[in-house]
């Protein structure tokens, strides 16, 4: 048990940590995708998802997802703050001039993208699961609540924003994350890089095309 505990507190176990954690993360995020591309079979079809949720395992197995979720957001914050907080321990003098030989963007960028994203599952789960932030929220109703939600233009301009914002965080961490399981080799780079941009980008056109699809009136 102790040395699993340092094993997991040691940089590299952290980093593994971060890469099973977004697995999970990962996966409830495209599940959760596909089911709301439901919105466009209509008000049965979505309403019908939604109460297949709330009433699997009597109700039981949503609140077992939640507590996964909950736990793997947790563990996954713990070691993206603690290694970063290494990095800068290990380099306390900034340097004069910044050159960016292997990193992208969207690596750059996970130190905001991060806080951005908690900030919007709070937001997100406020408006269209607790209903307090929706102006016109009718319990049950998930079609109802989505269409009316996304017709004010403020909040599906910062679902947009916070969905752009998930792809530059996924792409950097579906390519580290299979750096990390082992794929790291120059034969397999490429293809990581595929990989992570193929799914990045069909995670963020499905669900940026909701919020546009209720703004032009394609969804009512």
């Amino acid at each position: 048990m102790t040395s699993a505990v340092l094993y997991i507190e040691s940089s590299v176990g952290r980093k593994l940590v971060m890469a099973v954690t977004g697995i999970v993360l990962f996966g409830f995020v495209v599940g959760h995708m596909i089911g709301n591309l439901q919105v466009y079979l209509g008000p049965a079809a979505l309403n019908h998802y939604g109460e297949v949720l709330r009433e699997l395992g009597h109700g039981g197995a949503i609140w077992v997802v939640r507590a996964v979720l909950l736990a793997a957001v947790g563990l996954h914050v713990w070691a993206a703050v603690t290694l970063a907080l290494e990095n800068r321990a290990a380099r306390p003098e900034r340097y004069r001039r910044l050159r960016y030989a292997a990193s992208d963007y969207a690596s750059r960028t996970m130190i905001w993208s991060g806080p951005l994203l908690a900030a919007f599952v709070v937001y997100h789960l406020l408006h269209l699961t607790v209903g307090s932030v929706h102006h016109s929220f009718v319990p049950g109703d998930v079609y109802h609540n989505v269409v009316a939600g996304f017709r004010v233009w403020p909040v599906a301009a910062f679902y947009i924003a916070c969905m752009l914002a998930l792809g530059l965080h996924m792409y950097h961490g579906v390519w580290s994350m299979l750096q990390t399981l082992g794929l790291e080799h120059p034969r397999y780079n490429a293809w990581r890089r595929v990989v992570a941009a193929f799914f990045t980008l069909v995670v963020v056109i499905g669900n940026i095309s909701i919020p546009v699809a209720v703004l032009t009136g394609v969804v009512r």
